[in-house]
């Protein structure tokens, strides 16, 4: 998987999990949304589907840990 695609994943799932900040989600709400997001990018990108499951599992970590380090807060 490209690095490209890796930042792009962690990028979207971090803004898209930013969105929410006004219904309080949860680490597991953001994670989802992340994964979600990762998982797009990557299908859109035309990755095999290893690497759509890759950009997932780094999407569901940005977005779960992105109010650890006060990017979506």
């Amino acid at each position: 998987m490209g690095k490209t695609i890796a930042l792009a994943a962690i990028l979207g799932a971090t803004l898209l999990a930013g969105c929410t900040q006004n219904i309080r989600p949860t680490d597991v709400d953001r994670g989802i949304l992340g994964a979600a997001a990762g998982a797009t990018i990557a299908k859109v990108g035309g990755r095999e589907e290893s690497d759509i499951y890759k950009a997932a599992a780094i999407g569901a970590a940005g977005g779960a840990l992105c109010d650890d380090v006060r990017l979506c807060q």
